[in-house]
């Protein structure tokens, strides 16, 4: 299929796209060699004292904390040794408030033990009742669990960590999740979320599973050296701001064979403070959520990130990259590669407008070098490609991207500047402003036999 352009196509520009095309390839990675992590050995082993009835606590026993005696143990072991928790006569369940990780030490959880959330929003408070309401103010409560400038630390086993954010506080009668729905009306949700690592270099996620955080359920920022390995994150659909991970003004980033649904970005990639860069997001399962996105917060760079054997089933976005003139920065040089979209109601967006309603600032998003590559979509949907003015067009690379039915999925563009193939491309995005080039193969494009698979649930 020949794409004719409505516009002149210039001699740089097909330069440019004939160079980047070759240069990609290999480009967009952790820049480290990723191995599967190994558990290190026990330096002492704390057995749980409550009883978990229905996945929930009896209400007699939400005062009895572990807070101290899992501290206690973390604060005391070995360093490059780990904590175990594990399950007791009868008894399966931890219960915290704010706990520290320190430098070096892991946090193993074993299969069949819980490590809850308390319900007390007091213990999260940062200031004096600041946690477990809605107004203006800073950020007001703790995270349940924190890892801040200790290098080496992890969170292993084949346990559960549940943060019960649709749980209702206690002596209260709203969840974590319904003060993220207040919060729509004007305000900021002060709630905890379930892990923040914050400067901290080489940080492993090994096999556990994540539960019903009250709001992001990881947040990584200002370190390097990211590993998520066989994650499980299981949240439901209509659970507001619980994003899956999210690396923050970070480089060197793992993401790989990991499950994930939750009410917000499965994955979101944030260009916040000194910008996020290598990045690899490998043989992945997605279900319901906002899909593998980058931005909203794009203005401090994001680059060099690759996705790879990606699955999505029946998320709200496939892949998507979002910012606005009041978050903006350069998202350049990303490979989606080898990915099989199924039931998206948006399957691909570039969006430079992203909550436009906000006060613009002069932060152009700029997206450039954005490759798709045997990218298979399934169902319909929208595929909207829209950079921000004439001056700020997006680079996009289009190479065995295909949908099963064209008619059936809603095609937008404007200010882009698209490439197609050397696979096949079986849809054009025309618009204002948008300049082609190259010439697709023909074909169906590469199968998505096998790819979609159940939820891997806790063992």
């Amino acid at each position: 299929m020949t794409r004719k352009s409505t516009h002149r196509h210039s001699r740089r520009f097909f330069l440019a796209a004939a160079l980047f095309a070759l240069a990609s390839y290999g480009l967009g990675q952790d820049r480290r060699t990723v191995v599967e992590p190994k558990i290190p050995a026990v330096c002492i082993t704390l057995h749980a004292r409550l009883r978990l009835y229905g996945g929930k606590l009896r209400a007699d026993d939400e005062s009895k904390l572990d807070t101290a005696r899992v501290q206690q143990a973390l604060d005391g072991c070995t360093l490059f040794k780990a904590v175990e928790l594990a399950g007791g006569a009868g008894s399966d369940a931890f219960l915290v408030g704010p706990i520290r990780i320190p430098a070096g030490i892991t946090l193993l959880i074993d299969h069949g033990a819980t490590l809850l959330a308390s319900r007390d929003p007091r213990i999260y408070d940062v200031r004096a009742g600041s946690c477990g309401v809605v107004d203006d103010q800073p950020e007001g409560c703790r995270a349940v669990i924190t890892v801040s400038h200790a290098p080496h630390a992890a969170i292993m086993g084949e346990g559960l960590i549940d943060g019960r954010g649709g749980e209702k506080l206690l002596n209260r009668s709203v969840t974590w999740w319904e003060l993220a729905e207040k919060a729509r009306g004007g305000g900021r949700q002060q709630v905890p979320r379930l892990i923040v690592v914050d400067g901290s270099d080489d940080f492993t996620l090994y096999r556990i599973t994540l539960r019903n955080s009250p709001n992001f359920h990881v947040l990584y920022r200002d370190g390097r050296g990211l590993t998520v390995w066989d994650l499980k994150i299981d949240t439901p659909q209509h659970a507001r701001n619980t994003d899956g991970v999210d690396p923050a003004s970070a480089e060197d980033i793992t993401i790989t064979k990991s499950f994930i649904r939750t009410g917000d970005d499965n994955v979101a990639i944030k260009g916040s403070g000194n910008g996020v860069g290598y990045v690899s997001v490998i043989d992945n399962h997605f279900y319901y959520g906002h899909g593998m996105s980058i931005g909203s917060e794009t203005f401090g760079g994001v680059h060099d990130v690759l996705v790879q054997e990606l699955s999505l089933d029946g998320p709200d976005n496939g892949l998507r990259i979002k910012s606005n003139s009041s978050r903006g920065g350069v998202v350049e040089r990303v490979t989606y590669r080898d990915v099989c979209i199924l039931a998206a109601k948006r399957p691909i967006v570039l969006d430079t407008h992203y909550e436009s309603a906000e006060k613009q600032t002069g932060m152009n998003p700029i997206f450039r070098y954005i490759h798709f590559e045997d990218v298979r979509i399934l169902g319909g949907g929208q595929i909207s490609v829209v950079g921000t003015d004439s001056a700020h067009k997006l680079s996009v690379w289009m190479n065995g991207v295909t949908l099963d039915d064209p008619t059936k999925d809603a095609l937008h563009a404007a200010y882009a500047e698209m490439h197609y193939g050397p696979g096949p491309v079986n849809f054009t995005l025309a618009g204002e402003e948008v300049m082609h080039s190259g010439t697709p193969g023909s074909g169906a494009g590469k199968s998505c036999d096998g790819r979609f698979v159940p939820f891997k649930a806790l063992r």
